[in-house]
């Protein structure tokens, strides 16, 4: 049956919902045999794509014939280039759904429809917001602006609200408990505020979570768990709602979640990036991967039964770093609630779903490595019995996400080496070597340039950002940003996964949020590794070929610009005269919603 029609970017979308059978998905929205071919021509694309690659990389080190050192380049680029393959067909296709088809959107989210439905909310809830040794005061207003937004829609009574600590710091957890009852004074809800704290944090925050559902899941239908960092506005939460309340089969629905404004300038420039390469992104992805989709661990609607019966997670053999508890747990969790039957979905259109991202450059890297120690116990968890392929495949590519930055790592530092082989070598195809690098740098940038194009595309955007100006500008120095974070990030990953080898792991605990700026001192002691490895690299290289240096300086600029970049871009000035120019701004800077004016006293730039 054909459901209601819904106005989304000025394009009527026809929402189908099928009777679900066993040729559809659980919820009915989708037949099988139409995501089957979609996904045979995604692994055609990307096979076609990889291999057609790995050919050409293969002619290039053939010239001369084949030594040890081409031999550890090949393997490089086999696993180092799957990442950028899919990151571009997806792209591509987001951008097709877009623009070219007349009804993407619905194709891509069939159950769209259902959020426009005006029937009152009939699914008890619960908020919870997890925290571990974080700033009790800017976490729980975000809580409470929550709670006002969604008090503000009239639904506000089926909703509860649940701070779940893991705190270990006494300081804190004493400024925990004031902040709680501090709220709960002035609020006339202060029976659905409540606040729970475990002593330890056995599972980290899955663990966390797993004890909600044991002592209060049974007394609510769905939940939505937060982090310290989130923010929701209640329109989009009750409209994530409604789609569940329509589709009983959807397991977990996951929001396309977004920066919010910051006065930081690492944080302003890589969100800017984010903004624009996610939406076509995850469009793309979403086309093909249906009822698999991604979970985030946050700003997501989850079904509390089923999680609760089944996406308890495995205790994984062996010891620390990659035996123990899952670190990574959310898209594990999103396998297990596929295996169950139930569909998981990611919304690819952006509404009301914010989260803070890393203020500076050294922040940004303890987030990485923490998903990276998780994302490599996903090796002891391929083997699960019961998963979907493409549930499997995840699991596989998130492996793969950071298998592959190694690989990219080695090959750079063995550039020089490679450069003095090729000057021996007569007639080296330089030519058929720079189509190559320039190809791959285009494909890695797909998803930022698909993002860009179609932001360009959609009448009215490119204002919504600051204008032509701005928004060029922005682009710009945010691609630039791309690569010389990228740089700084590698080293630092690659040298802790060599660290996983020997058993070393990281403290998961509570997060820098707030742009302070950092002393070249600090920046100099964590980043010495990649100001000596571009040093090696680069002042080699201008010995042994000048030309290959400066071919290669977007990806080795950044080793030698390391402390410089992570101090200056983590310059509270910095921040604030891009805040004041609108430079690698985002709409909600220009045109706060209540929410992000309450939290984050966005100021909007002059002159717009």
């Amino acid at each position: 049956m054909v459901a209601d029609l819904e106005t989304s970017n000025t394009a009527v979308v026809h929402a189908t919902r099928l009777r679900p059978t066993s040729l559809t998905t659980p919820a009915g929205l989708q037949a099988n045999t139409t995501l089957g071919r979609r996904r045979m021509l995604v692994v055609a694309l990307n096979l076609a794509t990889w291999i057609a690659l790995l050919a050409w990389a293969a002619s290039i080190l053939a010239a001369g014939g084949w030594s040890l050192l081409d031999g550890v380049l090949f393997v490089c680029v086999v696993l180092g280039t799957p990442w950028t393959v899919v990151g571009f067909w997806n792209a591509v296709i987001g951008l097709t759904m877009l623009h070219v088809r007349t009804n993407g959107l619905g194709e891509v989210a069939p159950y769209l429809g259902a959020r426009t439905v005006t029937d009152p909310i009939g699914l008890s809830t619960a908020i919870l917001m997890t925290l571990r040794n974080e700033d009790p005061a800017r976490a729980i207003l975000r809580l409470k602006t929550v709670k006002a937004s969604l008090d503000a829609t009239g639904e506000g009574g089926q909703f509860s609200y649940y701070v779940l600590s893991d705190t270990d710091r006494a300081d804190i957890a004493t400024a925990e408990v004031e902040a709680i009852a501090a709220w709960q004074a002035k609020d006339h809800d202060r029976d659905r505020i409540v606040y729970r704290r475990r002593h330890d944090n056995a599972g980290f925050k899955a663990g966390n979570v797993r004890d909600f559902c044991v002592r209060w899941g049974h007394q609510h239908d769905v939940m939505l768990p937060l982090d310290a960092d989130s923010l929701m506005t209640g329109s989009a939460i009750v409209e994530l709602l409604r789609i569940m309340q329509a589709h009983p089969k959807i397991g977990i629905l996951q929001s396309l979640v977004v920066g919010s404004p910051s006065s930081s300038a690492f944080a302003r420039i890589f969100q800017f990036g984010m903004r624009h390469g996610m939406r076509a992104y995850t469009m793309g992805q979403a086309w093909w991967v249906g009822d698999c989709g991604p979970f985030w661990g946050h700003n997501a609607v989850v079904r509390i039964q089923p999680f609760a019966d089944s996406c308890d997670l495995p205790i994984l053999p062996g010891a620390p770093p990659l035996g123990g508890h899952v670190l990574s747990h959310d898209q594990v969790e999103a396998t297990l609630m596929r295996r169950a039957g139930y569909e998981v979905r990611v919304m690819p259109i952006e509404g009301g779903s914010y989260e803070d991202n890393p203020p500076d450059a050294l922040e940004f890297i303890r987030r990485d490595v923490r998903w990276c120690q998780g994302n490599m116990q996903y090796i002891k968890l391929l083997g699960l019995p019961g998963l979907r392929p493409v549930s499997r495949f995840q699991l596989l590519w998130a492996i793969l996400m950071f298998v592959g930055i190694p690989a990219w790592t080695l090959m750079i530092g063995v550039l020089p080496f490679a450069a003095l082989e090729a000057r021996g070598i007569e007639d080296f195809p330089v030519a058929s070597l720079q189509a190559f690098y320039i190809t791959f740098l285009m494909m890695y940038l797909s998803p930022k340039l698909a993002g860009l194009l179609d932001a360009v595309l959609t009448p009215g955007e490119v204002k919504r950002f600051g204008g032509p100006l701005r928004f060029g500008v922005s682009a710009i120095v945010e691609i630039i940003f791309s690569f010389l974070q990228g740089a700084v990030t590698t080293i630092r990953t690659s040298l802790f996964m060599v660290g996983l080898l020997f058993g070393k792991s990281i403290v998961w605990s509570g997060q820098q949020r707030d742009a302070v700026g950092l002393s070249w001192h600090e920046a100099s002691a964590a980043l010495w590794p990649q100001l000596l490895f571009g040093a090696v690299v680069c002042g080699t290289l201008l010995y042994v070929s000048p030309i290959t240096l400066i071919w290669s300086l977007p990806l080795t600029a950044g080793y030698i610009l390391a402390i410089p970049f992570a101090v200056v871009t983590a310059d509270p000035a910095l921040g604030a005269l891009m805040q004041k120019l609108g430079l690698a701004a985002i709409p909600e800077d220009f045109s706060p919603p209540p929410e992000i004016a309450v939290t984050t006293h966005s100021k909007v730039p002059a002159g717009h």
